[in-house]
């Protein structure tokens, strides 16, 4: 099976503490804020490419949120039913929202309003540009608005460094270099082949290297 571990490593659990924020410094500071109910804005939006980290943000919010005792719910193309009772409500890809979902995001985002909640929501595009209702695409730009930027290479390469160092083993910089050319380019594809990388070197009872990620990529036939 040692062929299929690059196929099903999982991805590491995404928390506020673990993503990377690069350009997004302020992003990751509001969206802390919000979680711990310090944000003095109660609506924000994130926006950005597939594979920028939404997901990551989103549900690292509701975790921190929910470590900090407040009730999260949570959704990913729809809207959570138990919105009802939750302080912090977070919907992921709005742009999935079918024609019902849609209202049951205006009606939650008004009751937020009324009742002190916050919602943290996020899609592909800017509020203006998405497929929704225009009262909802209204609500949505109401808030703080967040383009996520992506990750330059040296950075992803130093977040690679920064893992391996947490999982306790070193990491030489041609790895991540030979990653970022020979595997997918998203951050939590990196990570995955990160983490698969290291239990094959256990397994293996060989040195983290070049030659040894190559023999793992070409017994995944890659």
């Amino acid at each position: 099976m040692k062929q299929l571990l690059l196929h099903f490593s999982p991805d590491p659990v995404p928390s506020l503490e673990n993503f990377v924020p690069g350009r997004n410094a302020e992003l990751l500071h509001s969206v802390r804020e919000l979680a711990n109910g310090l944000c003095g804005e109660r609506f924000v939006y994130l926006w950005g490419d597939g594979g920028s980290g939404k997901s990551h943000l989103l549900r690292g919010a509701a975790a921190a949120a929910w470590s900090a005792g407040m009730e999260v719910c949570f959704g990913s193309g729809e809207v959570p039913e138990e919105s009802e009772s939750c302080g912090l409500a977070v919907v992921d890809d709005v742009h999935l929202l079918d024609g019902g979902a849609q209202i049951a995001l205006f009606n939650l985002y008004n009751r937020l309003r009324d009742e002190g909640g916050r919602l943290l929501a996020s899609g592909p595009c800017a509020p203006a540009q998405l497929p929704l209702r225009p009262d909802v695409v209204t609500r949505l730009g109401w808030g703080l608005i967040y383009q996520l930027h992506g990750l330059a290479d040296e950075e992803k390469s130093q977040a690679l460094q920064a893992h391996a160092a947490a999982r306790g083993f070193r990491l030489p910089p041609e790895v991540p270099d030979y990653l970022l050319r020979h595997w997918r380019r998203d951050l939590p594809s990196l990570l995955a082949a990160l983490e698969a990388l290291d239990r094959y070197s256990l397994e293996n009872k060989r040195a983290v290297t070049v030659p040894l990620l190559r023999q793992l990529m070409q017994e995944g036939e890659l």
